[in-house]
């Protein structure tokens, strides 16, 4: 693995600024954003008016509490271009959610946005330790999903070749990074997992590629899988976040030199935590939902936009702005088994301490009668692959008791395991991995 610490020359006088003068400018701009969704977005103009606020009520930024939220609902009822503050001929470009849930959010960007989206992108590159002329694979996807274009235009700005993949092929991701030797991979961490497994499916080393950073997003991931990552593909893993309603990847991104949490770029998007129950804003430090408001973005302003990301603020280290931790799961997708909450981080982490136990696996969660019940498919890795024939099999059940045991220990849910071969557990081509299959009926 490789350390790039940057030099004090490589980062932009905002990431070195103080506290007041960043605090100084994210006042200003956001009394100019709250101005320009007022006078430009009707429902933000019906929202305002009917909490009995107005933007010129911000006289600092703890009064941005007293806003309304914002959250998919929002963005839903105004489908599709309702929430957009300039003319829809100003707009160059829309990305779009996928919309399983429901109508899918659109988002807008002007030329200026996109020029913005670029530049946090670059940065968040740049501080992952890439630079100039470094190569770059992204496996994202390209699209409406605002992955791969979004990682793509910020390499480019920061001056990098770009390999523009997109996700899915996997025998062909592996034989391009032999062939082209980047040094940089930009890909959710489930599919990187599948690029190490089409390694060694090949007979090669994935620790012996070019490749010496990988910067995963687009999918909540634990410190154990950034070790597994590291340990089997021998790079410095690092963290970017993003959501397209604020603005896609790079609102923040860890550096490489400390890999202790993705950094706000808090110059363009402000950051609360609150309780998710009551929406009480929370210090920094304590747990929440991570709540964000645009500081300069045009077409799509965002007034305080749930993201319903469980995770807390943390104080500046690399970078003058402050970090996000973890994401412990989602305040939307927490999974509530015989009244126990369940995150899937949760049991992820229990497989990542069992050596004999591939880091893939699917929550499965059924009713029978009035009850539900979790089942826990973990995958076994290639080497003890044959625990599931003739005499091992008693082997394969004493490690799936010994895994229920951890989850009825340290999560406090009942939970039956099964245990499948190597690669018994379906891969996704986009790369997001769908962890949670709940086949209990509809209320």
């Amino acid at each position: 693995m490789v350390q790039r610490t940057p030099e004090p020359s490589d980062l932009e006088p905002i990431e070195r600024a103080s506290r007041d003068e960043l605090q100084a400018l994210q006042l200003q701009r956001m009394q100019w954003t709250l101005q320009h969704a007022y006078d430009n977005v009707p429902h933000y103009r019906q929202a305002f008016d009917a909490a009995g606020v107005h933007p010129g009520d911000l006289k600092s930024l703890a009064d941005l509490a007293k806003f309304p939220f914002t959250g998919k609902k929002e963005l839903r009822e105004n489908y599709p271009f309702g929430m957009f503050a300039v003319p829809r001929e100003e707009v160059v470009r829309v990305h779009a959610s996928s919309g399983t849930t429901g109508k899918p959010t659109v988002v807008g960007y002007t030329r200026n946005d996109i020029d913005t989206w670029a530049n946090v992108v670059a940065r968040s590159i740049r501080a992952a330790g890439g630079r100039r002329g470094d190569m770059v694979h992204i496996s994202y996807g390209y699209g409406l999903f605002t992955g791969g274009l979004g990682a793509h235009y910020g390499a480019e700005r920061l001056g990098c070749t770009v390999v523009p993949m997109s996700g899915g092929q996997t025998e062909r991701q592996v034989q391009l990074i032999e062939d082209f030797k980047p040094s940089i991979i930009m890909v959710t961490p489930s599919y990187m997992l599948n690029i190490i497994e089409e390694y060694q499916r090949q007979g090669l080393d994935p620790a012996a590629s070019s490749l010496k950073v990988g910067i995963f997003g687009a999918e909540p991931w634990t410190d154990a899988m950034r070790r597994e990552i590291e340990q089997r593909a021998g790079i410095d893993a690092v963290d970017i976040y993003g959501l397209s309603e604020v603005m896609g990847p790079g609102v923040a991104s860890e550096c490489i030199e400390s890999k202790d949490g993705p950094v706000i770029w808090e110059d363009h998007f402000y950051p609360e935590i609150i309780d998710p129950d009551t929406g009480e804003v929370l210090p920094d430090g304590a747990e929440g939902e991570l709540v964000f408001t645009s500081l300069t973005k045009e077409a799509l302003p965002i007034i305080r936009y749930r993201t319903r990301d469980l995770t807390r603020l943390l104080p500046p280290t690399s970078r003058a702005m402050r970090r996000i931790g973890k994401i412990t799961g989602r305040s939307d997708d927490m999974l509530i088994i015989r009244g126990v909450n369940v995150f899937p981080s949760q049991i992820e982490e229990l497989i990542l301490k069992m050596p004999l136990l591939a880091p893939q696996y699917q929550l499965i969660i059924k009713r029978d009668g009035h009850l539900d019940q979790l089942e826990v498919l973990a995958e076994l890795r290639p080497e003890a692959g044959n625990m599931l024939a003739g005499d091992n099999v008693a082997l394969a059940q004493q490690l799936a008791n010994e895994l229920e045991i951890r989850i009825k220990t340290n999560v406090g849910v009942s939970a039956k395991v099964r245990l499948v071969a190597p690669n018994g557990i379906e891969r996704t081509l986009t790369g997001k991995a769908r962890r949670v299959v709940d086949q209990r009926p509809r209320q």
